[in-house]
């Protein structure tokens, strides 16, 4: 019989540790990132003007791409689900031809 044991005991560290560790990372990076760009930064557009911190204008560059680039993977997905659903039903069509076809009885041509 196998028995599991724990990772904690094995000296594996934990998929729990790993995420909070890469958390704690990425939100001190981020800190530091916010700290090094506070600098605010003029944005000129057809109405106005605009005055925001160049770490702030960046990260939401950042999302606004983000956002843009999962809908059109979305997008993406969308498609080939709809493909492989009708690449299915074709499946399950030419099954059944096969079936039927296997299912008539032989007849001798001489």
């Amino acid at each position: 019989m196998i028995q599991s044991t724990p990772a904690a005991a094995t000296g594996e560290p934990t998929l729990q540790l790993i995420y909070a560790l890469s958390a704690l990372v990425l939100c001190v990076a981020a800190l530091s990132f916010a700290a090094l760009n506070a600098e605010p930064v003029a944005i000129d557009y057809y109405l106005g003007q605009l005055e925001v911190p160049l770490a702030l204008l960046l990260v939401t560059a950042l999302a606004i791409g983000a956002l843009l680039g999962s809908l059109v993977g979305f997008g993406r997905v969308l498609r080939v689900r709809r493909d492989m659903a009708r690449l299915r039903r074709e499946s399950r069509a030419t099954e059944e031809e096969v079936r039927n076809l296997r299912a008539l009885p032989l007849r001798d041509g001489h």
